[in-house]
């Protein structure tokens, strides 16, 4: 059992160690509390859990909350500084930011708290300690978290000082902010303060958010990707999948070929030298549509009783159905990477032979294409696809650019491109942009084709195992295949004779002129971004 210790004035309580209980170390919090639960046990958390009002055992003897917030709140989203031309996306100065940290601390005073603490990332060299501060109302996102950090030791707790921190309080209201929600970002102290939100993600990305800046300042780029190791002939073939939430990301690094081993889901680090670190012990899932014959993995690994469910839909019973949407189809699961069949670990990485880049597309973007040089950079800043119910209302179904596909990092979106070719050449990999979506139009055009998981597995395992052939395309300067194997309907490859074969070229030349025109311009907003990625489309 773990302590529940007062808070007292300053704050500095005695932390107890499970595996020793004599032994005790001061610990300091940044903000003071009615009590404190030290790093609860997952028992703990699940006995905490179990009493929140809208919680529910399921079928198969996990728990599954249902939240207010169902997706991310990027609206509430500000970094706080008083140099905002440091920083593409929306700010608070630091005096505003000084204001809601006081009305959350005094919020915290009359509050049972939790502490969960951790590392993200697993590499003794290259790992970051985390600490998650949050209301006991709502262990479930404490007990989500602990899965995801990778546990330090019990002699590590014990002067444990974590390098990020979030604070979160889901019930206390930020008024005059979107929604009375707000996430406060302090790069300054690494600090991020989450206000009315009861959603797991926020925890979550809040630490990777901060994350990213110190994997920048090191040298390298956080990318929002999956890692995966594909056995090729005797070899070890790494690579990673970039793409936003709900494109596809977690499947394709899951999907098995070849006997493959998935190694990381959401973020992971590339290094100069393409050196990978990992960042989670686990995986935040999407489970819309989740069934056993096309994502075995990770279905099983949801079936787990260690798993946590959120927003998933139940029956009477507790049985879960994953293809209800009534609620929202931003379902999602936070699993174990050792309930997940295969799993590798990351140390076994050294270095990355090939990029995928997700766009979930539905027009003349081919289920895959080759990118060579500058144009890697650019498609990798133009971040395109549509938009999913993980990123929220504002951004289901819309067309989107998210550069790098990474919506959580935190400082000017040119320094992304920039390192990115920067890493490109020191360490050339192979770089394929994928189509996770439709070919020839959206679901109501019956001419259209989907892009199937199947689809997209034949394509990966045709690229560790380099049997694809490829042409140049007339349109957009990449490279598309005149062959690969799996794939027998060439308009999954090459939409330019769908469209001819079909009668609908103007349609096509259309949305030719549109595509380069908009990208161009977009990639020129991009103040400091390097001349080579702006010219390359």
């Amino acid at each position: 059992m773990s302590d529940v210790l007062p808070v007292k004035n300053p704050v500095t309580l005695d932390a107890v160690s499970r595996s020793n209980r004599s032994s005790r170390t001061p610990r300091t919090l940044p903000v003071e509390a009615k009590s404190v639960v030290w790093n609860p046990s997952p028992e703990e958390l699940r006995r905490f859990a179990a009493e929140m009002p809208n919680v529910r055992p399921t079928e198969f003897g996990n728990l599954n909350v249902a939240t207010r917030v169902v997706s991310r709140s990027k609206l509430s989203t500000f970094v706080a500084t008083d140099s905002p031309h440091e920083h593409s996306d929306q700010t608070i100065t630091r005096a505003e930011y000084e204001r809601v940290a006081k009305l959350q601390d005094d919020y915290i005073r009359t509050r049972d708290m939790l502490v969960v603490e951790g590392y993200i990332g697993n590499d003794p060299h290259f790992r970051t300690a985390a600490r998650l501060i949050i209301e006991k109302a709502n262990a479930n996102i404490a007990a989500m978290q602990s899965i995801l950090y990778y546990a330090a030791t019990s002699e590590e707790l014990q002067s444990f000082v974590p390098e990020v921190t979030v604070i979160y309080t889901p019930n206390l209201k930020a008024d005059g902010y979107p929604d009375e929600r707000l996430i406060a970002v302090d790069l300054e102290q690494n600090i991020t303060r989450v206000f009315n939100s009861d959603y797991f993600g926020e925890s979550k990305k809040g630490g990777l958010r901060m994350w990213n800046k110190i994997v920048y300042e090191r040298g390298g780029l956080a990318l929002h990707a999956g890692c995966k190791i594909i056995p090729v002939g005797g070899k070890k073939r790494v690579g990673l999948i970039v793409g936003l939430s709900g494109t596809g990301k977690t499947t394709t690094t899951f999907t098995k070929q070849n006997d493959s081993s998935p190694v990381q889901d959401d973020f992971c680090a590339l290094m100069p030298g393409g050196k990978v670190y990992a960042t989670e012990n686990g995986c935040f899932a999407k489970t819309f549509g989740l069934n056993r014959q096309d994502e075995p993995t990770i279905y099983d690994a949801c079936a787990s009783t260690h798993a946590w469910l959120e927003n998933v839909s139940q029956q009477d019973g507790g049985k879960v159905d994953y293809f209800d949407t009534s609620y929202t189809q931003n379902g999602r699961a936070v699993i174990r990477m050792q309930d997940i069949a295969g799993a590798a670990d990351a140390s076994e990485v050294t270095k990355v032979d090939f990029l995928l880049i997700l766009n979930r597309n539905e027009n003349l973007i081919p289920a895959v294409a080759k990118l060579e040089g500058p144009l890697a950079a650019a498609y990798f800043m133009l971040g395109e696809t549509k938009g999913t119910s993980a990123g929220g209302a504002s951004e289901a179904g819309k067309s989107l650019r998210v550069p790098g596909t990474n919506p959580f990092f935190p400082m000017l979106h040119a320094h992304q491109g920039n390192r990115m070719l920067e890493l490109m050449k020191n360490s050339p990999m192979d770089v394929y942009l994928m189509n996770t979506g439709r070919i020839g139009g959206d679901e109501k055009d019956d001419r259209s084709k989907k892009v199937k998981i199947q689809h997209s597995s034949a394509i990966v395992k045709a690229i560790a195992e380099g049997t694809a052939r490829w042409e140049k395309d007339p349109d957009f300067g990449y490279l598309v295949a005149s062959s690969l194997p799996g794939m027998d309907d060439l308009d999954y490859l090459q939409p330019r004779k769908m469209y001819e074969r079909q009668g609908r070229m103007d349609e096509y030349r259309a949305l030719v002129a549109k595509y380069n025109t908009d990208r161009r311009e977009y990639l020129r907003k991009w103040k400091g971004l390097s001349e080579e990625i702006v010219n390359a489309i």
